[in-house]
């Protein structure tokens, strides 16, 4: 199999010349196949045709022989000599037609008759009978003329009486070297034809003329084999040798010779041809051959049929291409699957590279990452140990291999972990989540913040613990605590509201941290993602500076200079006072959505996109322009998520036209009968053609990286149409690009 590798890269590559050179292979077979059968064939229609040739013709010869010397033995009898001598003498007459009748009915003759010098038949076998030859004459036949000159004579006819095929054997009466007479011998050939019976080949006996009087073909008799001259047309016809009968040729179309002599004939088979059309009739081929009888004028013709030669080919054909195709189907195959088994072992490769290589980069992930990961058995007994474990603890895996757990951490805190990890599978929580100390193998003991899942491999039970050094976070927070403590029991009647902001900010914060995976769920993460940076920001300067002046005025405190302390409190209360307003647009955008479609003024949705939007806009210094009338315009919405997708629009124009002098968005609205259509336009350099139908598609951003994630068009086309509208684009023919908001109006009474 695995020699056949070789052979499927070139079959890929030339796959349309190997298929028409084994297409031309399989013609060329299929040809010489045919050709070398058909000759096989042929040869062995020609040799079995030429034996049975050779049958026939011994037959009639056998046949003819039996009756070659009867006439002249009949020529020396004394009592046909008399009645030849003494005509008027009617005793010898009765008693030679009584002799030959018995000589006819002994060797089985047709007939047997004496004629005179004249032609005249003196005596015959047929003597007794209505049709008798007594008294005929008979000149004017070829055999009557040849024995009348000396010579034997041998013609075939139809005789004139009895309109029968006959075969005729005749031979001069002499006595003292004169010819009285003529004695003749007639047999029947019918009996030739009867035994001659092969469906699958024809035999024709001739006379010199070409003129078919023996045949199994009936409608052959009296057919020649060629046209005959017209002068031998009419000596035919003038000797009565076939009566009245027309003398037509066969209708041979086709003639071929062959190399051996044969040839090969088209023949059409019917009576005669009705029509131009040859209706009624069919061509038939056959081989011809023929062979001259010695000293008898005749010539026996064999027609096989090539029928039987026209299925050898068609057999041989079918086998050849038979064999061709299964052949073709077998290296097909033989391709198919030692491609298939390449294909598997690439497949089994590239599958044990992948797993092989993705062993290596989980490895290397958990070797790498800053948690300490730990798995454990079911029993709770260490399995595996990562290397941020490793160095942690100050265990190697080797060593603390097949250690339960409770090693790892302090003897307050095994109680939880135990616990978890014994508790049934019911009872038992998703998981573990706890601060607690661990110990290392020094003895020595630090924070870590603990996770303890449960996982499945292999049908087995697991958990898989994960393990954070929060030291530094636990400095921090004490540095923190330790920092907040000191700067509310000296600012403490001057910062109430930053202390206010500071709690609600780390509760958030920590609200965050907890409910993380719920607030990714909000419809409005994306808006808030865009906002974030520029808020995040804002507050980091008034933090920074209330950080500065907390330390600077302690600093002034320690060295007595009350009154520089009081201008840096003052400067701290003004920085609480900027961070409210910073903070008054995010709080009311974060009010919850009815989620429900409902009646929505557009004034209502212009003044808070506006009040969100006010400080971008002041700070990039773009002009904005609404149209008026919004009080008067209502449609079915979400007020917060309407709010939203206009939002995000207008900070997607501000940022196209990050790169424009003069930076101007337009708002349009447009009522019909039961849509409202509302366009936001910018000023920019537009969006490529190319990428216009995917501006929508999730994660797609023509942004520079950190400016977004390719989220907030995507929400707001989602948000659109879960109201029953419709958001697109399109580029401005006058520059810039257009989204339009299209929304089912609202039906308010009173308000036209």
């Amino acid at each position: 199999m695995n020699s056949l590798g070789p052979l499927i890269q070139p079959w890929r590559k030339h796959r349309l010349l190997i298929t028409l050179m084994a297409t031309i292979a399989f013609v060329l077979i299929v040809g010489q196949t045919a050709s070398l059968s058909r000759k096989q064939a042929m040869d062995t229609l020609q040799t079995r045709s030429q034996a049975d040739l050779s049958r026939y013709v011994l037959s009639l010869q056998q046949k003819l022989d039996r009756y070659n010397k009867l006439p002249s033995l009949l020529s020396t009898h004394s009592l046909l000599q008399d009645v030849l001598r003494k005509p008027g003498n009617a005793a010898a007459r009765s008693a030679a037609n009584v002799y030959l009748e018995y000589v006819s009915n002994t060797v089985e003759a047709a007939d047997v008759y004496l004629m005179d010098s004249q032609g005249i038949t003196a005596a015959a076998s047929n003597w007794a009978e209505p049709r008798s030859f007594v008294g005929q004459n008979y000149s004017f036949r070829p055999y009557f003329q040849d024995a009348i000159e000396g010579r034997p004579g041998r013609y075939f006819a139809l005789g004139t009486m009895s309109l029968r095929r006959g075969y005729y054997f005749s031979y001069p009466v002499s006595v003292r070297d004169e010819i009285i007479g003529v004695v003749v011998v007639k047999i029947d050939l019918n009996e030739i034809e009867d035994d001659w019976s092969d469906p699958a080949q024809h035999i024709l006996v001739t006379d010199e003329d070409g003129v078919v009087f023996i045949s199994t073909q009936e409608q052959w008799k009296f057919r020649t084999l060629k046209p005959l001259a017209p002068q031998d047309m009419k000596r035919i016809v003038d000797s009565l040798r076939y009566g009245d009968r027309e003398l037509h040729a066969l209708e041979i179309i086709e003639r071929k010779r062959r190399q051996d002599g044969s040839q090969l004939i088209t023949l059409i088979d019917g009576k005669r041809i009705d029509n131009a059309a040859l209706d009624g009739i069919s061509p038939n081929q056959y081989l011809l051959q023929s062979r001259m009888m010695p000293d008898s004028g005749l010539n026996v013709v064999i027609l096989a049929s090539t029928r039987e030669v026209s299925k050898q080919v068609f057999n041989a054909v079918v086998l050849a291409s038979f064999v061709y195709v299964a052949l073709g189907l077998l290296v097909l195959f033989l391709l198919a699957r030692e491609r298939i088994k390449r294909e598997r072992e690439r497949f089994k490769q590239h599958r044990t590279e992948a797993l092989e290589e993705n062993e290596s980069r989980i490895r290397a992930i958990i070797d790498n990452t800053q948690a300490g990961l730990i798995t454990l058995d079911d029993k709770g007994r260490i399995e595996s140990f990562n290397t941020t474990a490793e160095r942690l603890f100050g265990y190697s895996e080797d060593h603390i291999r097949q250690e339960y757990f409770s090693i790892l951490v302090c003897y307050r805190d095994r109680r939880v972990c135990w616990e978890h990890i014994t508790a049934s599978d019911e009872a038992r929580e998703s998981e573990l989540f706890i601060e607690a100390y661990g110990c290392r193998k020094n003895g020595s003991n630090f924070p870590i913040e603990l996770i303890i899942g449960q996982m499945q491999v292999g049908g087995v039970k697991r958990f898989i613990v994960t393990i954070h050094d929060i030291t530094e976070r636990k400095l921090y927070e004490q540095e923190l605590q330790r920092a907040r403590d000191e700067l509310e029991s000296r600012v403490e009647s001057r910062t109430a509201d930053l202390t206010c902001a500071n709690e609600k900010l780390i509760e958030e914060v920590e609200q965050h941290r907890n409910t993380q995976n719920e607030l990714i769920q909000t419809a409005k993460l994306a808006v808030l993602g865009q906002m974030s940076a520029g808020i995040n920001h804002e507050l980091n300067q008034p933090l920074t500076a209330i950080r500065a002046y907390a330390d600077n005025a302690r600093a002034f405190l320690n060295m007595g200079k009350t009154d520089v302390a009081a201008t840096n409190l003052d400067e701290i209360g003004g920085l609480t006072e900027r961070m409210a307003k910073i903070i008054h647009p995010l709080k009311e955008f974060s009010r919850k959505s009815s989620g429900q479609p409902e009646t929505v003024c557009l004034q209502a949705v212009r003044d808070g996109a506006m009040s969100i939007m006010y400080g971008r806009l002041n700070k990039q210094g773009a002009e904005i322009s609404w149209p008026p009338g919004l009080e008067k315009i209502y449609v079915m919405a979400d007020m917060v998520r309407l709010e939203q997708v206009m939002v995000n629009l207008i900070s997607n124009a501000l940022q196209a036209m990050d790169e424009v002098e003069h930076k101007r968005i337009e708002i349009d609205v447009q009522q019909q009968s039961e849509t409202l259509t509302i366009r936001v336009r910018d000023f920019g350099p537009g969006i490529p053609v190319d990428e216009l139908g995917r501006v929508f598609e999730p994660f797609f951003t023509t942004k520079q990286a950190g400016q977004g994630l390719g989220l907030g068009l995507s929400i707001s086309h989602r948000i659109i149409e879960n109201l029953n509208g419709r958001l697109s684009v399109a580029n401005h023919l006058e520059g810039g690009a257009i989204f339009i908001i299209e929304l089912p109006l609202a039906q308010v009474a009173g308000i036209e």
